[in-house]
């Protein structure tokens, strides 16, 4: 067995079939094939020579008067090694990757569903607002998971947003206090929150109420928390927090939503002053006492 008959069986195994050969190049067409090198295309198919099969002497041929379509220049006796250097069509190479994940197209538990361990960290890492470009540590919120008293503010301040814990400042001490005149501690049958997670900041760097936006992205991550604490009553501590609790147009004056005790989701809910407005006039505290006494009342009798 020579190497011609292993080529042929080379090229049946790729399955590339006979290619014919012309004699002048400028008969052929150069024909480009998507993804492979030029293939040379005679005009015509070569003969079938049964003599020369059998021996016979090549007989002469002649070119005269041939021309671009004319047969003759054809070379019908192609030799071996003429055919040999034809160039093949070769079938383009496509490799074949797997698509990579898609994070967008994997399945992605709702907020709903999430648990502490796996809600924590998805508020840490999350970019649904802009707020996360100013973000040095998430404020996911502190206390005990299985709280009576749920106290909400409006979000992180400078120190907040430095530490990852909400109420850290003058506004938290205030807090602290308003908490021992109900015989609690911070920790200890109560757990507080934000709105948002993320520090809110105007174009000088300076604290501001969050934009409708920023709530709307933020909220379902308290809710979750809501829904995981069950808390039997809950203080929104500011216009931000009473208003984005309740659904209600976020120029509603805390005023209004002060002395009733609302309902969110069945839980009793009562609006106050923040701490950090109780700090500049220091005279409203007398307020924010009575609607801490207030909320107090609407706990459900044990």
């Amino acid at each position: 067995m020579n190497d011609q008959h292993y080529r042929q069986r080379a090229l049946q195994e790729l399955g590339v079939g006979p290619v014919w050969l012309l004699r002048q190049a400028e008969v052929a067409t150069s024909v480009q094939v998507a993804g492979a090198a030029d293939i040379v295309v005679a005009d015509e198919p070569l003969q079938h020579d049964v003599t020369r099969e059998a021996g016979s002497e090549q007989p002469a041929r002649s070119t005269q008067g041939a021309t671009a379509d004319n047969p003759a220049d054809v070379d019908v006796y192609a030799t071996r090694e003429e055919k040999a250097a034809v160039v093949l069509p070769v079938e383009p190479l496509i490799e074949v990757i797997a698509p990579e994940a898609n994070p967008a197209s994997q399945q992605v538990l709702p907020t709903s569903a999430l648990s502490w361990d796996a809600l924590q960290p998805m508020v840490e890492t999350c970019v649904s607002c802009g707020l996360c470009k100013g973000r040095k540590k998430a404020v996911f919120g502190t206390g005990d998971r299985q709280a009576k008293w749920l106290f909400v503010g409006e979000g992180p301040g400078y120190n907040e947003n430095i530490q990852g814990l909400p109420f850290v400042g003058a506004a938290g001490q205030l807090l602290d206090n308003m908490l021992k005149a109900l015989g609690m501690q911070r920790g200890d049958q109560t757990y507080i929150a934000n709105i948002v997670k993320c520090r809110p900041t105007d174009g000088q760097g300076k604290d501001r109420p969050p934009t409708p936006d920023e709530v709307a992205a933020c909220l379902p991550y308290l809710h979750r928390q809501i829904a995981l604490i069950q808390p039997q009553v809950i203080v929104a501590l500011g216009k931000t927090a009473a208003v984005s609790l309740l659904g209600l147009d976020m120029e509603t004056p805390i005023g209004q939503l002060r002395g009733k005790v609302h309902q969110f989701q069945g839980i009793p809910m009562v609006a106050t002053y923040h701490p950090a407005y109780l700090l500049r006039k220091p005279t409203e505290k007398s307020k924010a006492w009575i609607d801490l006494c207030q909320a107090q009342k609407a706990l459900p009798v044990s």
